[in-house]
């Protein structure tokens, strides 16, 4: 723990350098965006041999260098300033150090496992970087009464259109007329 508090304040100076260094980095844009519809703006490499961008001539925009990276010591980690962990299930969430690591949620994790991946992080005192609140059991009991109440108004809907659909039928029948032969028919 005592290592924590020694690499602190060079952690802390180092992320308000990288934040320092972000504010001041350019939005990367794809060449000829700006003249082009079909060009989408988010970044591709130039690769031409005329690139503009790619030899760096003054007057267009920037391209990504190594000059506009932030500090050896925080890369790759979370703006809080701890190394972020992908977590998949239970076993995962046991290897994350709480005292230098937080714990992601990956995406293809599904609500029922998401939900104890949450209840053990919180028994183990760890953070979760994009844990949402999720309301499992309330929600399940009172599904059951909700549905049955929908199925009841759908069936009732139901025979309703199809009592209104046989009136229709009725009220057709009745006022139409009956049909003339012509003269061919009527030999």
């Amino acid at each position: 723990m005592t290592e924590k508090k020694d690499n602190a304040a060079p952690l802390q100076k180092a992320l308000k350098v990288r934040a320092r260094a972000k504010s001041k980095k350019p939005a990367f844009v794809r060449p000829e965006s700006w003249r082009y519809d079909k060009f989408a703006v988010s970044w591709r490499r130039p690769r031409g041999l005329d690139n503009k961008i790619r030899r760096k001539i003054k007057g267009w925009p920037p391209g990504p260098s190594a000059g506009y990276m932030g500090p050896k010591l925080c890369r790759g980690l979370h703006p809080s300033g701890y190394e972020e962990i992908l977590v998949h299930n239970l076993a995962e969430i046991h290897s994350v150090n709480p005292v230098t690591q937080v714990a992601r949620i990956a995406h293809t994790v599904g609500k029922k496992k998401r939900v104890q991946i949450i209840a053990e992080a919180r028994k183990l005192e760890l953070t979760i970087v994009n844990a949402k609140e999720i309301k499992a059991a309330p929600e399940e009991e009172a599904k059951p009464e909700e549905a049955e109440k929908a199925k009841v108004a759908d069936k009732d809907a139901k025979k309703k259109a199809a009592a209104a659909k046989k009136k229709k039928k009725q009220k057709e029948t009745k006022n139409k007329k009956p049909e003339k032969k012509t003269k061919k028919e009527a030999e």
